[in-house]
């Protein structure tokens, strides 16, 4: 669990999941896919590299870092509307903007400490195959540090705002499908607005949990 972890603090380094459209930062829509990844996971990593306090895990500038170097290129509104699978559409709008913000700050509690152990690790970047017109495309890299080098997917949506990560792979499973299952089940027994506590109710505990639990 702390290597799973650890690799996936690069869900964060390149795609921590939120609606891009409220903050004021633009991105530059005319960057390709492949090298808006390379842009930022390549910039959080130098970062997180050269900050001490990041490296000690201090939470705040992990999620200022966050919020500044990778919100902007990712869409968390579509994450948990896939996450949610069929469920999405019996949400009222007030609920999809809270069930995407209660997601966002999971995953961000989930895996912020990781972010701060990115010291060893570089990522290799593959060529990507897509043709000029997709719309959808996927992103491969490859995630080498001590053990065996971890293969890492974006999957990225061409949208009015440029190129917009809402998944990825990590060891073989897709984000949003690792939380399908759960998210369904949760509905199943207490409806939408069970879900929206349930999201709550974990987020209070790792907001209150000491570091490294």
């Amino acid at each position: 669990m702390k290597n799973f972890k650890r690799i996936c603090s690069f869900i964060l380094a390149g795609t921590l999941f939120i609606a891009s459209t409220v903050f004021a930062q633009t991105p530059d829509q005319s960057i390709p896919p492949d090298a808006l990844i390379k842009m930022v996971v390549t910039d959080v990593m130098t970062s997180v590299k050269s900050d001490p306090d990041i490296q000690k895990g201090n939470i705040p500038k992990i999620v200022d870092l966050v919020e500044k170097k990778i919100v902007p290129y990712t869409d968390m509104r579509r994450t948990t509307e896939m996450a949610m699978g069929p469920n999405w559409k019996k949400a009222a709008p007030e609920q999809q903007a809270q069930l995407s913000m209660e997601f966002k700050n999971l995953l961000l509690r989930t895996y912020s400490g990781a972010l701060s152990q990115l010291r060893d690790q570089t990522v290799q970047f593959k060529a990507l195959r897509a043709a000029p017109d997709d719309k959808e495309v996927v992103v491969k890299t490859v995630v080498l540090g001590r053990g065996d080098p971890v293969p890492l997917d974006y999957r990225l949506e061409k949208t009015a705002n440029g190129w917009k990560v809402y998944d990825m792979n990590i060891m073989g499973v897709w984000l949003v499908e690792a939380y399908r299952n759960q998210f369904s089940n949760q509905i199943s027994q207490n409806g939408i607005e069970g879900l929206v506590k349930f999201l709550q109710d974990r987020n209070k505990q790792l907001a209150t949990a000491k570091p490294g639990n």
